[in-house]
This record gives structure tokens, sequence and C-alpha cells, in this order.
């Protein structure tokens, strides 16, 4: 999943950031010998092994602007060349209205981000751009969807799946100096390996405000559902040191696409050393977990991306609630609005100090059963959906509760916890009538030596049986009740001291954002599809008769 669309701002500032990530496009990492230490950059090595010199790449007239933005950011004028080249950037994407596309508003919003300290969002899949990919030149050699290409007579696969003992039966190759490692996540030690990697690399900006913290306990959660593959957790490693340089994962799932279920890999945090990216190991990454992948006889995967490649087959976007709005302010994730004073937003957005809904607790094992039913029926209403068994039901939502009681990791938290799971039981029949889960997922923040960690929520799955009312949506019935459902959430995850709350807007998200007091964000991710042909599903827009979200109802981790 992309890093910058979960930890991007809104209003003015996002269409900035899309904009300056436009006309920055020619940035190009430090290389670094795999025989030195990554933390002292020396002459770039070839994969031949060979020295050469490190080649100089022409700069475009957009990123000599933005170059001048960055010399001049800290100066009392902007430059008006750069507010007119952003100007012309928004208005060929059309993120902002005539009214608010003003070189006023262009230039305060410039000011108040000081550029220096927001993340542009130049990430891709797993953090790494589109150049890192050879401009689509490897995703066309892949069986993906073409760009431009017409929507499928039939949905089904693009090349057919093979006998094992026809798969690859040897790993793809790798420059000198690296080698193939296969991590275990329930190691401790290898644990720790990946999360120092993701966590000072996931974000490629160098320019970054926020960077992801995963924890252990979140690496575990995620990688290691029921009948995970330890081979799909692939890392390369510097020959000479064992230093793990990158990182990619995937786990099973069992996939609905409209009328078709069909068991694929779920593709993620795919990460190469910010210091390594020319060494082409994205590619090579990809194509190893593929042929694992194969070797167990999965031939479709789904993944996620920030950008756009070969070829999306929806997109949503990212809404945040916020939560502690001092914090954010002074961190920049937020400003206060021209209209507004800090004291009026922060009264604006409290939420309550105590849930609402009648019988609502924490999610028991004893209630596995009854959620998985009610997830089972609640998700077919939406086009694409994870299929989950009881054992998948409750390690989604059971095993990332942490150890010991609440307020041992913290307020509202217990230790090592990263998710929260709550149902609503009747209380005289006793029967399950509604659940909500989030998972935490803090980032770093940078250079702040007040506050060391934005604690971030995301919306997880959820469900309701007011969904199985007669025209529960014409009459606005489960509207009212997801309100109070996702409403509750927010109540439980700001007594669990969390800074902001996110959510996409995918399954029935999207007609109870706006009420909730979200945000829109400047984040969109794309959804992708590997060797599977399908016609585009409803996410952020609608699609085919579909209302938005209603195509969408997998979360990525």
């Amino acid at each position: 999943m992309s890093s910058e669309s979960k930890i991007a701002s809104t209003s003015t500032e996002g269409a900035i950031i899309d904009a300056t990530t436009a006309i920055d496009s020619d940035h190009e990492s430090e290389l670094s010998d795999p025989e030195q230490d990554l933390d002292n950059p020396s002459t770039d090595v070839p994969t031949d092994g060979t020295t050469s010199k490190k080649k100089k790449k022409k700069k475009s007239k957009a990123s000599k602007l933005f170059n001048k933005l960055k010399g001049d950011a800290k100066d009392e004028e902007l430059p008006q060349e750069v507010v007119e080249e952003v100007m012309e950037q928004i208005r060929t994407q059309g993120t902002l209205s005539p009214e608010e596309l003003t070189a006023e508003n262009i230039r305060k919003a410039l000011e108040e981000m000081r550029i220096l300290d927001v993340v542009k969002g130049r990430a891709g899949i797993g953090g790494i751009n589109a150049k890192d990919m050879g401009e689509h030149k490897f995703w066309a050699t892949q069986p993906v969807p073409k760009i431009g290409e017409g929507p499928p007579l039939d949905d089904g696969y693009i090349e057919p799946s093979l006998p094992v003992d026809q798969v690859r039966q040897t790993p793809y190759g790798l420059p000198n100096g690296y080698e193939w490692s296969t991590l275990d996540i329930k190691d401790p030690a290898q644990t720790k390996e990946v999360y120092d990697l993701l966590s000072r690399n996931y974000v490629e900006d160098d320019y970054a405000a926020f960077r992801f913290d995963y924890s252990a306990e979140f690496l575990a959660w995620a990688l290691t559902p029921p009948g995970y593959h330890k081979e799909w957790h692939l890392g390369v490693r510097m020959s000479s040191n064992k230093k793990l340089i990158a990182f990619i994962s995937g786990v099973p799932m069992m996939l609905r696409v409209r009328q078709n279920v069909i068991p694929v890999s779920e593709i993620n945090y795919l990460c190469v050393h910010k210091k390594l990216r020319s060494k082409r190991l994205a590619p090579v990454l990809i194509k190893e977990v593929t042929r694992q992948c194969h070797l167990k006889g999965i031939f479709q995967a789904i993944y996620t991306a920030g950008v756009v490649i070969p070829t999306p087959v929806s997109v949503c976007r990212y809404y945040h609630r916020s939560l502690n709005i001092p914090k954010l302010v002074e961190t920049k994730f937020s400003f206060v609005p021209r209209n507004m004073t800090l004291a009026r937003m922060i009264r604006i957005n409290k939420v309550e100090p105590k849930t609402t809904l009648p019988g609502i607790r924490e999610m028991q094992e004893k209630d596995i059963s009854q959620v998985g039913d009610l997830f089972k029926r609640y998700m077919q209403r939406f086009d694409m959906v994870p299929i989950m068994n009881i054992e998948e039901v409750k390690h989604n939502f059971l095993s990332g509760s942490g150890t010991g009681k609440v307020g041992d990791g913290g307020k509202g938290r217990r230790s090592g916890q990263v998710t929260w799971s709550y149902v609503v039981e009747d209380p005289k029949t006793h029967k399950v009538t509604d659940f909500f889960s989030f998972y935490s997922l803090p980032s770093t923040i940078i250079n702040d030596t007040k506050y060391g960690t934005l604690e971030a929520a995301y919306l997880y799955y959820y469900a309701t049986e007011t969904a199985f009312e007669p025209e529960a949506e014409i009459s606005g019935q489960l509207k009212q009740r997801l309100t109070s459902l996702i409403g509750d959430a927010l109540i439980v995850a700001n007594e669990a001291a969390f800074d902001v709350f996110n959510a996409l807007t995918l399954m029935d998200n999207v007609p109870v954002l706006d009420d909730l007091k979200f945000g829109v964000g400047d984040g969109f991710l794309n959804f992708y599809l590997y060797n599977w042909r399908t016609d585009k599903l409803a996410g952020m827009n609608g699609e085919n008769g579909q209302s938005p979200g209603k195509g969408i109802g997998v979360v990525m981790l």
C-alpha cells in the first residue's frame, strides 16, 4: 500500500502536493556500492561489477522550477514562475475549482506547507516511484491489462495456469553482491530486520515529514494469516554482510471478483533500500514472488499502488477524520483554515465521550461464528471481496488485540495491540447485529522534538443487519445505522489516543464520511489485479450503474 496516500493532508495543500509531484519527477535516488556501508554512499557499481560514473540526467523546466522552489522555500517571497507552474499543473489535473485556483491561494498554500516539510507523494508500490518500474516497460511483459484497453468481453485470466512442473524451478538472478533470503516473520530478530528496512525506506521522499512505524506485532498480524507461506516473504541481502536491503511479501487470499471466486496472493510491502533503487531490484522481486506463488499453484494476485501503472481496476480516495487537532496542527499534518480559529476547529471536531449504541462491546472468541456469518452476508453486496473462513475471521479481527489489560499499552490500549474489533449485541436475543474494526499504523514524525509519532487509525471491515431491511438504502436507514456504528469507532479510537482516523471511498463509506466530519485527502489508492481481466469497479466514482464504493470490498493493509 502506498505511503503518501495514508498520511496525506487535505484541501488546497493536497492539490499542491499532486502538482509538485508532477514537476519533480526527475528525482534520482543515490546509489551505493554493495560492498560499502549503506549509510556512506559511494561510486555506483553496475550490475556487472564494473565501475562507472554516475549518469547525469537532463532536468525539465518543471524540475528546475521545483528545485528553485526548494532553494527559496525559506525566503520571504516564493518565485512567481513557480506559482504559475504549479497553477498550470493543477489546472491540467482539474483538482481545484476555478474559484479556488488563484495565485493568492497557491502562494499561501505553498508558504504554509514549506514544501520541505510535506510528503510529496511520489511513492508507488511499497514506496517505489514509477521510474523504478522502468516507465512501465516491465509491466509490458506481465499479464496485466494494457493502458487504453477497452472493457473485456468476459471476466477471466489473461494467461492460463501452468502445471507446477512447468513453472521455473530456479530463482531469478540478482546483481553481483546480492543474494535471496526467505524471512521468518515469527522470528523476532528477522521481523526486526523487516521493520528496520520498512521504517527507514518505505517512504522514498528525501524531504518526508512522516514515515511509517511498523511494529513487530503489526507485521506478524499482517503477514502470518492462516495458511500463509513462509516462501512468500522474500528478502534480498548484501552477500558481504547479510544486511537486508529489499523485501516483498505475499499472503494467500480467496477473492471473489464479481461472480468468480479465485485464489490469489495479496502482494504488499515491496521496499528497496533508497540508496539502491537504480539496481532494478524491484522488478526482480516481483518476478521472484510471482514464481513462488506459481509453485503453490496461485496464478492471480491483488495489489495496490499510489501511482498509475498498467492498469487499475479501480481507484479510491483517502479521507481523514481529525481527532487530536492541536497535535495535527503543530506537526503540520493539517492547518487551521483561513476562516477558522484553532479553538473553533477543536470544538467542531470534538467527539462524544462515550459510545452511543446499546449493547456495544469488544468482540470476543464466542462471537467469531456470528461475526463470520454476518460478514459473509454483508460482503455479498460488493463486487470484489475477500472470502474468509472461521480461522481467518478469528485472525483478522482478534489476533491483533494485544495482551494484558486495557491500559497496559497506553490509554485505551493493550500491550502490542494493533486491531480493535467491536460488536453490537442485542440485549434480549444476544444476537450480534453489527460489528466494526479498525487497525493502528503509526508514523514517525521526522525531525520533531516534541512529538515522535503520529498515531493513525484505519477503518477496516464492518457489517450490520440493517443492510438487509427492506429498502434500507433508499430510506436512509442503512446510512443512519452506519453513521452511528462508525461514529462509535471514532469514539473508541479517540479514547485510545489516536490522532487521526483514516478511511477510503470503498464499501458503504461514501455516504457517511461527510456526516462524520471526515475531510477529503489528497491520497489516491489504485487497485490492481494480476493475470485477471474484469471491467472497472466502483471506487471513488460510480461505475456501470454501481454507486461509489460498491465495487471494492477489500481493505489492503
